[in-house]
């Protein structure tokens, strides 16, 4: 036990795992607050009031997500090295995230019989309003954990949502005799905007300073287009991705009914929460390979060491135990949840070597590379489980996962390889605007 206690610690001297362990501990923070959420609201709220609480706030993430996620991998990339333009890059990303994110809603809202029964909640003005500014807010939300990220600063990252979990648990309790249709979601977003100002306060009165402060003055900071042809490249990817993660699950909600949509949508979060896991490392492994390209295919190598050391156990746990983890939230979770969960657990052992080898694409700006991969595996994924959904119901969702990324991961595998062993024989001789940007 403490050759393992020594080991970690001697991991945190190091910034690749520093900023990953702290991504990691984000995601079991939000994971047992999250599970600890949910389980409260399963207790309080009707079941249909329970699943359309979770179909509102995952079509909230996914509008507030197009661009917001869309921008974490030029964040990551171009952060480390922004200099004194820094505050201009990360406000630019938010104003960027929240218009896109408010327009997308907007056609939604405009749209919304054509969404189905479950989302006809937020038909009338001033659901309408709230579910807009909703998508605003998360927006801001998600890109700051970025911010802080890419400037190394990810331990700030599990406190920030420690405290917004513990909030958002309390409200929900709070509400749950006040305010028994629309708790869920209203108890979501309240501590959302609520933990902008701090963080936002420390980010730019504290770590962005401090961070062009020791940039190096001779270097010059990455122009707007050198970003824009990252982003061309990027973008178009990993908005096929945010397909995966969060339209999905918009579209099962559409076909079937609110009770149903929450159970699947359980074994759904959790899963992903372990998927989660894996790619928190890949990020720290961009803002690393941003900051010291020579290091990347040994920081890449030492990336998927500790990826799968941590995540093999957990997959092994939720596939042995999924029954036991979902009965918590009752029979009826784990009756319809557990082959989900499953088969969603073990798709992130591919899952792994394609985060590690799109992080690596990052950091050397390979943005066409990336956007091929990303696209590929949002068709392959979306594909099959619209193909498989009339024969396995919302288990379609697992089997195309896991079919998908373990063939990209076999696609991809070879291209990996290079990249690890690059360096062993040689020096790295991709820079920073290098042919190999899109």
């Amino acid at each position: 036990m403490s050759s393992v206690w020594g080991k970690i610690l001697h991991d945190l001297r190091n910034p690749l795992f520093r900023q990953g362990y702290a991504l990691m501990a984000n995601t079991v923070v939000t994971g047992v607050l999250g599970m600890g959420y949910w389980l409260l609201a399963a207790r309080l709220y009707s079941p249909e009031e329970f699943g359309r609480g979770q179909a509102v706030i995952t079509a909230m993430r996914l509008f507030a997500s197009l661009t917001a996620l869309g921008f974490v991998g030029a964040l990551a990339r171009f952060l480390p090295v922004a200099g004194r333009r820094t505050p201009e890059l990360a406000l630019r990303g938010y104003g960027l995230a929240a218009a896109t994110g408010g327009v997308a809603a907007l056609g939604f809202l405009l749209t919304l019989p054509m969404w189905g029964k479950t989302y006809s909640v937020l038909s009338g003005f001033w659901p309408g309003l709230f579910f807009l500014a909703s998508v605003l807010v998360w927006a801001v939300f998600t890109l700051q954990d970025v911010v802080l990220t890419g400037l190394r600063r990810a331990t700030f990252v599990p406190l920030n949502n420690l405290v917004f979990g513990i909030v958002k648990m309390g409200l929900l309790v709070a509400l749950a005799g006040a305010l028994p249709s629309g708790g869920i979601f209203v108890s979501w977003v309240i501590p959302t905007a609520l933990a902008l100002i701090p963080v936002n306060w420390l980010i730019f009165a504290v770590v962005v300073p401090r961070h062009v402060e020791k940039s190096n003055a001779e270097q010059e900071p990455p122009r707007l287009r050198e970003i824009g042809r990252f982003l061309a490249g990027d973008f178009p990817g990993t908005l096929s991705i945010l397909g995966i993660v969060y339209l999905v699950p918009v579209v099962v909600a559409t076909q079937v009914g609110e009770a149903t949509f929450g159970r699947f949508s359980m074994a759904h979060t959790l899963a992903s929460m372990i998927e989660l896991l894996a790619m928190n490392m890949a990020v720290s492994l961009t803002v690393e390979g941003s900051f010291d390209r020579a290091k990347l295919a040994e920081n890449c190598r030492r990336a998927l060491r500790r990826a799968f050391m941590i995540v093999t156990p957990i997959i092994a746990v939720a596939i042995l135990a999924a029954p036991l983890i979902l009965t918590v939230f009752g029979s009826a979770f784990a009756a319809e949840g557990t082959t989900l969960l499953r088969l969603m657990s073990l798709a992130v052992l591919p899952r792994v070597l394609i985060e590690v080898y799109l992080s690596a694409l990052r950091a050397q700006s390979r943005a066409r590379t990336l956007a091929t991969v990303q696209i590929g595996l949002a068709v392959l994924v979306l594909v099959s489980t619209v193909a498989l959904f009339p024969y396995a119901g919302v288990n379609a969702v697992g089997y195309g996962l896991l079919f998908s990324e373990l063939l990209v991961a076999v696609l991809i595998f070879g291209n990996l390889r290079k990249i690890l062993k690059f360096g062993e024989t040689r020096t790295p001789v991709v820079t920073q605007g290098s042919s190999g940007a899109a």
